[in-house]
């Protein structure tokens, strides 16, 4: 597989998908490591495993289902993706990012994407959610921007603003959702990096300086491709551990995150039917 996705293979898996679909999706969501239950709640109309879409990228991560969920939830036709992709998986950025143009090929409008997350804020706590107000760009400082390569006029500009990256009127229903339901959330910055190791104490006391609240291996350059494509953007960081200060030396793994998952997903879930609501 090329390192550029084509917008010929976009339209080849969006049709893919189209065929079977009865409704046109307004919302789609992304459901990070350990949070695909709440896609258990949509009313099916239709289940696409991703090998089923030409061009798709699989993930090979425990947590992630790997399959496309059409259907309602709240009164408002989804599309719902269980798991994703990543970078250090071995794919591109622009493999990564493919369900997103398949997202906006299709007509979706608002992107509710979700992960589970480290805690660089010392104030937060394992199972609450933060709703992400802006992220740091890691990787893409880098270098690995998802929109480098040819530019996709079809979606959007060469040089897209990232400065409304998350919408605040999505943030703001978000927030009288989490209140209403008594769930609490922070706010804060998402810091993007590209894995799959962890970070090591010197890098956790340098994010922390830079103002990141909470770091992950994905997201990111998922938000990037829907913005470019003028796609409103809601992110939801799910808190799976609170790395410690640097003289406390604690071991992460995968393991604590897919349990951290069983706690936040109702939480997401109450936040995510919220919103919907509210639309």
């Amino acid at each position: 597989m090329d390192e550029f996705v084509s917008l010929e293979q976009m339209e080849e898996s969006a049709v893919a998908v189209r065929q079977r679909l009865r409704h046109t999706p307004r919302v789609g969501l992304i459901l990070g490591s350990g949070l695909g239950t709440v896609a258990d709640k949509v009313a099916a109309e239709a289940v696409i495993p991703y090998e089923d879409v030409p061009h798709f990228p699989l993930s090979s991560v425990e947590g992630h289902a790997g399959r496309l969920v059409a259907g309602e939830l709240e009164g408002q036709q989804v599309l719902v993706m269980q798991g994703r992709a990543h970078y250090y998986e071995g794919y591109s950025l622009s493999q990564v990012t493919l369900p997103i143009r398949v997202m906006q090929l299709l007509g979706v409008e608002i992107l509710i994407v979700t992960n589970a997350a480290g805690g660089l804020n010392q104030r937060f706590a394992v199972g609450e959610v933060m709703l992400i107000r802006d992220h740091i760009n890691l990787i893409g400082m880098g270098g690995l921007n998802p929109l480098r390569g040819p530019n996709l006029a079809r979606f959007g500009p060469r040089f897209p603003s990232m400065a409304n990256a998350y919408d605040p009127g999505l943030r703001a229903l978000a927030r009288a959702a989490a209140d209403e339901a008594g769930v609490p959330v922070h706010e804060g910055v998402y810091v993007g990096l590209p894995g799959p190791s962890y970070e090591t104490p010197a890098e956790v006391r340098f994010l922390r300086l830079i103002g990141g609240d909470t770091v992950g291996m994905s997201t990111v350059a998922e938000v990037v491709v829907a913005r470019h494509g003028g796609t409103r953007v809601l992110g939801l960081s799910g808190i799976s551990n609170v790395i410690p200060q640097e003289d406390q030396v604690v071991e992460p793994n995968h393991a604590e995150v897919l349990e951290a998952g069983r706690l936040l997903a109702p939480r997401l879930l109450t936040i995510i039917c919220g919103v919907l609501k509210r639309l």
